[in-house]
C-alpha cells in the first residue's frame, strides 16, 4: 500500500494521529522535498517518527517513482508531503502510476496553503485559478503561468501563485 500523508504546514507536530500511525509501521517513509518548504529539518522529523526519513527530490518522484514504489504491493510505503498531498499534481501523478502497478493507494489530507487562504481574509468561493510558476530549465520555459494569471484578472477574481522553491 502506498500511503502519500499530509505534514501540516508548520512543524513536525502537525501530522495527524493517522499519518503518525502509518509513519511507524510503514515499511520505508519518503518525504517529498521540492514542491514546498518544510519549516524543520529532516532530522527532526527522523526524531519525532523514531525511524529515517528518506528524501525523494524532484528527479526521484517525477523519473524514478519506481523506486519509491517497489515492494509497495506487500509492504506499507509512506510518502509525507508538505501541506496536503494532492496540493501538486505530481502526487496525482505518482498514485496513478501505483494504481497502473496495481499497488493500492491511501490519501491522509492534512491542512494546505488552500486551507489557510481564510486566515488572509479571503474566500475560496471567489477563487480563480492557482498559478503555478516552476523554475525554468534550458531546454523548458513555460509560460501559461502568465496566461492564467491574466485570466483571473481579466475575471476580476484572486488566485494563488505557488512557485517552485
Amino acid at each position: 500500500m502506498l500511503y502519500l500523508i499530509g505534514l501540516g504546514l508548520s512543524d513536525e507536530t502537525d501530522i495527524t494521529v493517522k499519518g503518525l500511525e502509518i509513519v511507524r509501521k510503514a515499511a520505508r517513509v519518503y518525504l517529498e522535498n521540492y514542491t514546498a518548504i518544510l519549516l524543520v529539518e529532516t532530522k527532526v522529523l527522523e526524531e519525532y517518527y523514531g525511524r529515517p526519513v528518506i528524501v525523494a527530490d524532484r528527479e526521484m518522484v517525477e523519473s524514478d517513482s519506481d523506486s519509491i514504489l517497489k515492494g509497495a504491493e506487500t509492504e506499507d510505503i509512506a510518502f509525507l508531503v508538505v501541506g496536503d498531498p494532492y496540493g501538486a499534481t505530481t502526487h496525482t501523478d505518482l498514485t496513478i502510476r501505483a494504481r497502473e502497478l496495481s499497488i493500492p493507494t491511501t490519501c491522509i489530507p492534512n491542512a494546505s496553503i488552500m486551507s489557510a487562504i481564510g486566515a488572509a481574509g479571503l474566500q475560496l468561493y471567489n477563487y480563480g485559478q492557482t498559478v503555478s510558476m516552476v523554475f525554468f530549465t534550458d531546454s523548458w520555459k513555460p509560460t501559461s503561468f502568465y496566461d492564467r494569471v491574466k485570466e483571473n484578472r481579466k475575471s476580476g477574481e484572486y488566485g494563488e501563485g505557488e512557485a517552485d522553491l
